[in-house]
């Protein structure tokens, strides 16, 4: 490993001559260079002069500062640079030492590792890595490298020392109009979110992999070899959860092992979060759907009730051999029983029974004539037979 940077820490009077190694590689993750479609053809990117439009070699590159808002650029050479007074050009000032989360991870830029620059570095490098695994500790110093200061913490990790570079605090943008307003939670979301949280467990570093770069890999041998390239399978799905608890229940099953034989873990979609007054304002509306449901049934129960008493006279309809006398109560006793209902009822009630009783009072007539028929004959036959 190639050293990027040497320098020194500066511990009090102690001075630590320090080499600088670059702590991540991203050359590793995917990148895609510019072509030329038509052809295939690589597109270089060419430094040319905005005034004489010639190409600039390297050497020929220096450093210019151009304010904000204003259009002239300021040359500015390395000498100028080293006349600056900047004591953390070549040293790291240790300023005060920490606990690690009083640092907001949002400042955290970029990490080196750091290792001692000759047998002499070698005790007092030890005695400040011991020193900050002992107190559980970081250090916060300054340290100017490669034409800029960075504010620096230095922490112990497997058995070497690492320097993060950290941003300004007046580089952090607030976070103003990103969180949500105030969203009441109930307490069995809460418990079912730690309980998921206790259940995915400790995290293996060696399972971790890009997925995305194993993908393009893979794409590219197929290109080369002309194979066809296979579609990727839609991970997505139409199946959704009623609302937060029972996704948050069917995640803590999943994480569990707890899925049954056969079935597959559906993706859940969360609905949006209901508060404790939400859910009160929707049982109150449930009661209320209760309660008109409740009068809609008596209501309708009442409208079917007289109705059904509409019909009942007419089954119960006076007998034919009836006596008149009889059937000629039956308006009152149908008065009677019709007590309490609408005036339209005893109208149609008593035109039945007059009706009846004229029919009744025929046949009555009919039959004294028949019967006077009758005597006469007899008184009739009787002479002739004298």
């Amino acid at each position: 490993m190639r050293s990027i940077w040497n320098g020194s820490i500066s511990f009090g009077l102690v001075t630590i001559p320090v080499k600088t190694y670059s702590a991540t590689d991203r050359t590793s993750s995917v990148s895609f260079v510019r072509i030329h479609e038509k052809d295939g053809a690589q597109i270089q990117y060419r430094k040319i002069c905005e005034l004489d439009g010639e190409e600039v070699p390297n050497e020929e590159v220096g450093k210019g500062y151009q304010a904000p808002g204003d259009d002239a650029i300021v040359p500015i050479t390395d000498e100028d640079l080293s006349r600056l007074p900047m004591p953390t050009a070549k040293t790291l000032s240790i300023l005060s030492f920490v606990d690690p989360d009083q640092i907001d991870p949002l400042q955290m830029d970029k990490a080196y590792y750091l290792g001692p620059n000759g047998a002499a570095a070698t005790k007092p490098y030890a005695l400040l890595r011991e020193a900050l695994e002992d107190h559980r500790k970081v250090a916060l110093g300054k340290v100017a490298m490669r034409g800029r200061e960075s504010l620096a913490m230095l922490r112990a990790h497997n058995g070497a020392i690492v320097m993060h570079t950290l941003l300004w605090p007046d580089q952090l943008r607030p976070v103003t109009g990103v969180a949500p307003d105030e969203v009441e939670l109930r307490e069995n979301e809460l418990t079912l979110a730690e309980t998921l949280m206790d259940s995915l467990g400790e995290l293996d570093p060696a399972e971790l992999h890009d997925d995305y770069r194993e993908a393009v890999e893979e794409l590219v041998a197929a290109k080369l070899e002309g194979e066809p390239v296979a579609p990727a399978a839609s991970g997505t799905s139409g199946a959704q959860v009623i609302d937060l608890t029972a996704a948050l229940e069917k995640s803590v099953r999943a994480a569990r092992g707890g899925r049954e034989a056969g079935t597959e873990a559906e993706p859940a979609s969360v609905t949006p979060i209901r508060g404790r007054k939400t859910a009160k304002k929707g049982e109150a509306e449930q009661g209320a759907a209760k309660k008109s449901g409740a009068a809609g049934k008596k209501a309708a129960a009442k409208k079917t009730a007289p109705a059904t008493a509409k019909k009942a006279p007419a089954k119960k309809a006076p007998a034919k051999k009836a006596p008149a006398k009889k059937t000629a109560a039956a308006p009152k006793a149908a008065g009677g029983r019709a007590k309490g209902t609408s005036t339209a009822k005893k109208t149609a009630a008593a035109g039945t029974s007059k009706k009846t009783a004229s029919k009744t009072t025929a046949k009555t007539s009919t039959a004294e004539k028949s019967t006077a028929k009758k005597t006469a004959a007899r008184k009739t036959s009787k002479r002739s037979s004298a």
